[in-house]
């Protein structure tokens, strides 16, 4: 449990919410033949933890990201803000699926997208 009852990874659920969380998300991922590509030569096991410590990260709790920068991390990569709302709209989903409230899921949205242009690239 985090320090801070109140934050968004401990009304999520904290640690067995993100657990149930990133599985179930990288299957929808997987299957949107828009987005698959972008994963053909990326070590699943690898970005897997990436995001449990991203989205934790992101959502208030204990757990530090250590990944490359997002911007160095997606640069060059083509993706769009469409493709960026396709995998918003797949977490959304993912969310709601495993008992999270819209509200909640909302608000996850709303942290994730701050990252929108260090993901696309875009500078505004």
């Amino acid at each position: 449990m985090s320090q801070n009852p109140s934050s968004l990874y401990d009304r999520l659920g904290g640690e067995d919410m993100i657990a149930s969380l990133i599985p179930a998300f990288y299957v929808r991922a997987l299957a949107d033949p828009v987005l698959a590509p972008f994963f053909k030569h990326t070590a699943l096991d690898k970005l897997h933890g990436m995001q449990r410590e991203f989205f934790a990260m992101a959502t208030g709790g204990p757990i530090t990201y250590s990944g490359r920068p997002l911007a160095h991390a997606h640069h060059g990569r083509g993706i769009t803000k469409h493709h960026f709302a396709l995998f918003t709209g797949h977490l959304v989903d993912t969310l709601l699926d495993i008992g999270v409230t819209q509200e909640e899921a909302d608000e996850v949205i709303k942290r994730i997208n701050s990252y929108t242009n260090e993901v696309t690239g875009t500078s505004y």
